[in-house]
């Protein structure tokens, strides 16, 4: 398969070749640190985030055993399937307004307190075993954008190392991250709750440890690699430092082709006007990319 197949010709493709071959020759591979959000950067957000799914049905499932529960939200809304609910919430998180966000995350938390990290692992491949995107009409898994996981093996072939750096749970995305992108568990970061270790087993709590978004994300990547990223890409205002930080090519990811996936700027407005201001790489997916999925 050529280099970048999927990506047309032209500023965007041009760019990141000639960055790769600036690196290549200027900068030690131990150096090479690209890191990349994942929803909406790498997989699809909309019409909801794909975890918010996967935690949706729990939501719903707990609603069912509780009529008290199921009037409050978020189990309301779970139970209604009213997933619009949750993506205003997190809508209007990166606005800077965290009045549903609040609500939503103590449901979160509790979800699925208790469970090892094994059992929640079998809970996610479960998941993604038979779950549709409600729109596009194909699994979860198949919902990856092609010409990021070429972009991925460009990298790697070229001597980068990859991590992935969401606002994402991170034991959600890592039973599915090697599949998909070629990213191991160890090179996942991302929001997490905190785990006790008793009788031999690592189990959830409602605690929240990260929230692996914003100001954070620079952070939670020195924290976990060491180093200065010198590629990022992303997709929205929760990428804004992420990007900042990075010492080199940085990449927003433009969500424009209503016809082969969506067409909205919502959450990624503050980062739009930052590109153009401060000259990040906006890639446009109706123009850039020749094909958004794998088929």
């Amino acid at each position: 398969m050529a280099e970048l197949a999927s990506w047309s010709e032209g500023p965007t493709k041009s760019a990141i070749v000639d960055f790769v071959a600036h690196a290549t020759a200027e900068v030690a591979p131990e150096d090479r640190v690209a890191v990349f959000d994942n929803d909406g950067t790498l997989w699809c957000e909309k019409p909801a985030y794909i975890q918010l799914d996967f935690l949706v049905r729990r939501l719903a499932e707990q609603a069912a055993g509780d009529p008290e529960l199921a009037a409050t939200q978020p189990y309301a809304a779970a139970a209604a399937g009213n997933l619009k609910w949750f993506g205003d919430a997190v809508t209007k998180h990166y606005n800077g307004d965290d009045s549903a966000m609040k609500v939503l995350a103590g449901g979160i938390l509790s979800a699925y307190q208790g469970l090892t990290v094994d059992e929640h692992a079998s809970h996610v491949k479960a998941f993604f075993a038979d779950a549709r995107h409600p729109t596009l009409d194909r699994l979860y898994t198949a919902c990856g954008y092609l010409p990021m996981v070429e972009l991925l093996r460009y990298l790697e072939s070229n001597g980068f190392t990859n991590y992935i750096a969401s606002g994402g749970g991170r034991d959600f995305m890592r039973p599915v991250t090697t599949a998909m992108y070629g990213i191991p568990p160890e090179r996942v970061i991302g929001s997490s709750v905190g785990l006790d270790f008793a009788d031999g087993h690592l189990r959830t709590t409602n605690r929240p440890e990260f929230l692996d978004d914003g100001p954070v994300k620079p952070v939670r990547i020195w924290g976990r690699v060491g180093r200065r990223p010198i590629f990022a890409a992303g997709n929205s205002n929760g990428d804004i430092q992420m990007l900042e930080y990075t010492d080199g090519l940085r990449m927003l990811v433009r969500h424009d082709d209503a016809e082969r996936e969506f067409d909205y700027t919502a959450g990624a407005e503050k980062a739009l006007e930052l590109a153009a201001t401060n000259g990040w790489t906006v890639t446009s997916m109706r123009d850039d990319w020749s094909t958004v999925f794998a088929d």
